[in-house]
C-alpha cells in the first residue's frame, strides 16, 4: 500500500471562519519504508495569521509574501496524494482545511478526499491504545522513543517526517529479536554487544531436574488481565492469545 503521511499550517482555526492553509509538508511511504519522496510547499493565504497560531509555527505574515497560491500547486498536490492512504494525526483539522482550499478555487471534484483518499487518523488511534493520557504528537515521541529534539516550532514537512516514524513504532509491534547476553539494554544493542548473540551453552543430560512451580488462580487471573491490556495496546490480540484454542488450551 502506498501511504503519504501528511500535516497542514494554518492562518488560525477554525476553517469556517476564514482561515486558509499556509503550509503542507508530505512523505511518502511504500510498504512501510520511507521513499525519498516529499511534497512540500509554503503558500500565500491573502490574509494575516492570528499572533496565536504564529506563536505555534513560527510562519509570519511577512515570509508568505511572494509565496504561490493554493491554486497554483493544487494539481500537483493533488497528484501526489491522488489513490494513497493518508496519515494524519488529527486528520479532521487538516483534511477539513484541504477540502475547504480546494473549494474555494472551484475544484468541488476534489473537495472531500475521502471520494480519492482513504485517512487514517493516528490522533484517534492513539486515543484508541492510551485512552487517559496525552496522545498530542509530542506525547507520542516520548512514548516510542522517537527523536523529535529538533522541534521547536511546529513546521508541516518536519512534523509529517516525525509522524512517520511514531506511526511505523505505533503499528509495527516488536521489529528485532536478540539473544544477546551481553547486551546493556536487553536488545542486543548495549555496547560492546555488537548486536551478535551469545555463545549458546549446552545444559548437561544428567542435570538434576528443575522444579516444577504451578500457577496459582491469581497468577492465572493476572496473566489474563496482562493479555488483555496487551491486547488493548497492540489493538489487536497478543499472539499467546492467538496461540490458543477456544477451551484455552495451547495448541
Amino acid at each position: 500500500m502506498r501511504s503519504v503521511v501528511l500535516d497542514t499550517e494554518t492562518t488560525g482555526m477554525p476553517v469556517t471562519d476564514g482561515h486558509r492553509v499556509i503550509e503542507i509538508g508530505c512523505v511518502e511511504l511504500m510498504g512501510r519504508r520511507l521513499t525519498g519522496r516529499h511534497f512540500h510547499v509554503y503558500l500565500q493565504p491573502d490574509r494575516e495569521s492570528d499572533e496565536g497560531a504564529i506563536g505555534v509555527h513560527g510562519i509570519t505574515n511577512e515570509f508568505l509574501v511572494g509565496k504561490p497560491r493554493f491554486a497554483e500547486v493544487a494539481d500537483e498536490f493533488f497528484d501526489f496524494i491522488k489513490g494513497a492512504q493518508l496519515i494524519i494525526h488529527n486528520a479532521a483539522f487538516d483534511v477539513g482545511f484541504l477540502n475547504n482550499e480546494f473549494a474555494l478555487i472551484g475544484q468541488m471534484d476534489r473537495a472531500d478526499l475521502t471520494a480519492h483518499c482513504t485517512i487514517l487518523d493516528t490522533l484517534a488511534m492513539a486515543r484508541a491504545r492510551h485512552p487517559g493520557q496525552r496522545n498530542s504528537l509530542d506525547a507520542l515521541c516520548k512514548r516510542y522513543g522517537v527523536d523529535n529534539s529538533g522541534r521547536e516550532l511546529h513546521g508541516a514537512l518536519l512534523d509529517s517526517e516525525i509522524l512517520a516514524d511514531v506511526y511505523l513504532t505505533m503499528t509495527g509491534g516488536q521489529t528485532s529479536l536478540s539473544l544477546a547476553g551481553n547486551a546493556s539494554d536487553g536488545n542486543g544493542s548495549g555496547e560492546g554487544s555488537g548486536n551478535q548473540a551469545s555463545e549458546i551453552r549446552r545444559l548437561s543430560a544428567d542435570r538434576q531436574p528443575g522444579r516444577i512451580i504451578r500457577a496459582s488462580e491469581s497468577d492465572l487471573a493476572e496473566h489474563a488481565a496482562r493479555l488483555e491490556a496487551i491486547a488493548k495496546s497492540a489493538g489487536g490480540p497478543s499472539l499467546w492469545a492467538q496461540l490458543l484454542d477456544a477451551k484455552g488450551q495451547a495448541l
